[in-house]
């Protein structure tokens, strides 16, 4: 049996397509050029610094100047880059040496308390829960004289020993949040349950239930904390100095002061932003969704 057209019911009938506020179609081609043009426009803003970046570190010396900041270079060189290099190559391989070490740690601590402060809870979990949290509304500059002290009375090496300890106990609060706000609202209760029907005690039921499912809150938590460390400057200079220092003080160095080198600075940025921007890439595409995943309760 065939139905024409004409027979269609008009309730059942495809939806008329949105307009927005004045009439305009959502979707028309012109509504889209429109979108489009505002994204592309806001995109050459946001890559301006990043273009200003790149042409004036492939610069020579005589071409580097106010006025000819945005023009590319007459002459292409990597001189800037290659001198920029020899001087952040030993801070570089400091950072890296700092920034792994602190995501996973501080990670790995923040998931442990997020499990026992969201389902193995006890007297005073709350109270405790509150105590960590306050960290995070500690100002850096208002502890860091008696930070160092303290830093100083535990015997810690200066430099990247010193720093991993301080990041990791400022990293604690934050992976915290993020794990039991997490676990309370994703993990299911049953889960638990079941594991100790079966005779798991807490530390087993953490290794073999809880952590195979924590990887949404570890990939937060790995690119917050990595990125804090390898970018922080305050702890730097509070507590190493250019010679066992990261790369953020070996980067202050090579800027000068009397007469700075732009070209080989620009290049010493670039080379410095290079390794948070891999781990956006390759971790980015879960960084959402595990900002996401604790945040609406199932």
């Amino acid at each position: 049996m065939t139905t024409t057209a004409a027979h269609v019911r008009p309730d059942l009938a495809a939806p008329p397509a949105r307009r927005a506020p004045g009439g305009i179609n959502r979707r028309s081609p012109a509504a889209q050029a429109v979108r489009y043009l505002l994204l592309l426009f806001f995109l050459i803003i946001v890559l301006m610094p990043a273009y200003v970046l790149v042409v004036t570190s492939l610069k020579s010396g005589r071409e580097i100047g106010v006025n000819g900041q945005w023009n590319l270079p007459g002459h292409w060189t990597f001189a800037s880059w290659a001198k920029a290099w020899h001087s952040l190559r030993p801070s570089f391989v400091r950072t890296f040496e700092l920034a792994i070490p602190v995501a996973l740690i501080s990670s790995v601590l923040g998931s442990a308390n997020g499990f026992v402060l969201s389902r193995w809870r006890f007297p005073g979990a709350d109270v405790v829960f509150t105590l960590i949290l306050f960290g995070m509304f500690i100002p850096y500059q208002a502890v860091m004289i008696p930070l160092r002290q303290i830093v100083h009375e535990l015997g810690l090496p200066p430099g990247i020993p010193t720093l991993v300890f301080v990041h990791c106990v400022y990293g604690i609060p934050i992976c915290t949040l993020i794990f039991r706000n997490y676990y309370a609202t994703t993990v299911p209760v049953e889960l638990i349950e079941a594991s100790r029907v079966d005779g798991a005690g807490m530390l087993r039921t953490y290794a073999s239930v809880i952590l195979p499912l924590s990887a949404p809150g570890f990939v937060v938590t790995v690119i917050w904390q990595f990125t804090s460390a390898w970018n922080d400057y305050l702890f730097a200079i509070f507590m190493s100095n250019t010679r066992n220092g990261p790369i953020t003080i070996a980067l202050n160095a090579l800027a000068g002061a009397q007469s700075p080198d732009y070209a080989a600075s620009m290049a010493g940025a670039l080379i410095a932003s290079l390794p948070t921007l891999v781990v956006y890439i390759v971790l980015g595409r879960w960084f959402i969704g595990g900002l996401m995943a604790g945040s609406v309760k199932n």
